[in-house]
């Protein structure tokens, strides 16, 4: 009874950590279908990172991903892609994240915010982060 039930665990965490994968994975694949009623968006471009990050980033993470009193530096090590892929950051503002690294709390999911406008943001910090000698 109690190997039939290790079993079942082990095919829940599997199912579970494949779902996981898969929803990471379609984060990357481009925009989700717009909301009903929702002014269409137009496509963003890396130049348009680091407007992007001013309107919803830089409240929390600061001017230049430098952090507040309220969020993490995202020019910092950490973050670097070998510790926290692109994927990372695509889940945080689907999703938004439980404090794992700091202590400034959970962050919450960053709502009105395309695939396309993500990987703008993305690009942005990642130009930050090989400036600041991190990659």
């Amino acid at each position: 009874m109690a190997l039939r039930n290790r079993s079942a665990g082990t095919a829940a965490r599997m199912a579970l950590g494949l779902l996981l994968a898969l929803a990471v994975a379609d984060c990357s694949k481009g925009d989700a279908p717009p909301a009903p009623g929702a002014a269409p968006r137009a496509t963003a471009t890396a130049s348009d990172g680091e407007a992007l990050f001013t309107e919803h980033c830089m409240r929390c993470h600061g001017q230049a991903g430098t952090g507040t009193d309220q969020g993490p530096p995202l020019v910092h090590r950490i973050y670097e892609p070998g510790h926290h892929p692109d994927a990372a950051f695509y889940r945080a503002a689907a999703m938004g994240v439980r404090a794992h690294h700091w202590h400034f709390g959970d962050m919450p999911s960053i709502g009105g915010v395309s695939n396309a406008e993500v990987t703008a943001i993305i690009g942005y910090v990642r130009r930050l982060q090989r400036e600041a000698g991190i990659f």
